[in-house]
């Protein structure tokens, strides 16, 4: 549902005070997860995430870009002009001031949050449980999205899937996933045809494990690991070899070698 907010917003020439409507909803958008729930909305910042998102069709509800924008970034702007999206200057310094990122691109679209419709029937399913680190997240959804993942499901206690650290590492993934935030009896009747691994030190090493079958993945967080629910929802636990020193490899290195596991298997006659 729209923020009250955004009725009230009406276009101008340039944007040079922080007071304005659109700057405090883009800070709040990339402060509180709240606030990305409440409004319904979320922000894409950088020139390759704004082009995805634009070559996507999601519903943008305005874009942001500084004054000054290098090439790549006014040719961009120009295009979301033509196609009669809402594009409006921001003074740089005021840019500066509400960008996420250390060094900006100058440029930034709010969207409407969406949820691509789940195929049927589903057979490669990641669930990220207790992934709490934004960067973590977001490289585990790119890697799904290049390994040819069908879906993603959300549990609680994972980071919100729509804050700005995850869509930046996502890389575009969120335009092309159907990504659902989903509590455990949810999430459970979607899995209930699929084989459900658990990655965990404690099993039996992902080559000796048939991955063809259809599947869902869990990868639990580094810190805590898998929550109780996800345990009671595998049925197979498959880990990652490891006969170096390292005790152990994050969520995202252990997610991406699993899943490209089973495009491997998957890919053998």
């Amino acid at each position: 549902m729209m923020s009250p907010r955004w009725l009230l917003f009406k276009k101008s020439g340039m944007i040079t005070s922080t007071h304005n409507a659109k700057i405090q909803l883009v800070r709040d958008l990339l402060g509180r997860s709240k606030e990305r729930r409440q409004s319904g909305a979320f922000v894409a910042e950088g020139v390759r995430l704004v082009e995805e998102a634009l070559a996507s069709g999601r519903s943008i509800r305005f874009v942001l870009a500084g004054k000054t924008l290098n090439e790549r970034g006014s040719a961009l702007a120009a295009n979301l002009r033509a196609q009669h999206v809402d594009v409006e200057t921001v003074a740089n310094p005021i840019f500066a001031s509400i960008g996420d990122t250390e060094t900006s691109q100058g440029i930034l679209a709010v969207l409407d949050q969406f949820q691509l419709l789940l195929p049927h029937p589903l057979s490669f399913v990641l669930i990220p449980d207790q992934v709490r680190d934004p960067g973590n997240l977001g490289t585990l959804l790119r890697a799904a999205s290049a390994a040819g993942v069908e879906a993603v499901f959300i549990p609680p206690e994972t980071t919100d899937a729509f804050a700005p650290k995850v869509v930046r590492a996502g890389m575009g993934a969120h335009f092309h996933l159907p990504i659902h935030t989903l509590g455990w009896e949810q999430i459970s009747p979607l899995v209930s045809g699929l084989e459900v691994y658990l990655a965990d030190m404690e099993g039996t090493p992902f080559w000796e494990t048939n991955l063809h079958p259809p599947l869902a993945l869990i990868v639990g967080g580094e810190a805590a690991g898998a929550s109780l629910p996800a345990r009671a929802l595998g049925k197979g636990i498959i880990s990652i070899p490891m006969p170096g020193r390292a005790e152990s490899l994050n969520a995202a290195m252990a997610g991406a070698i699993l899943m490209f596991e089973v495009v491997r298997q998957r890919s053998v006659k």
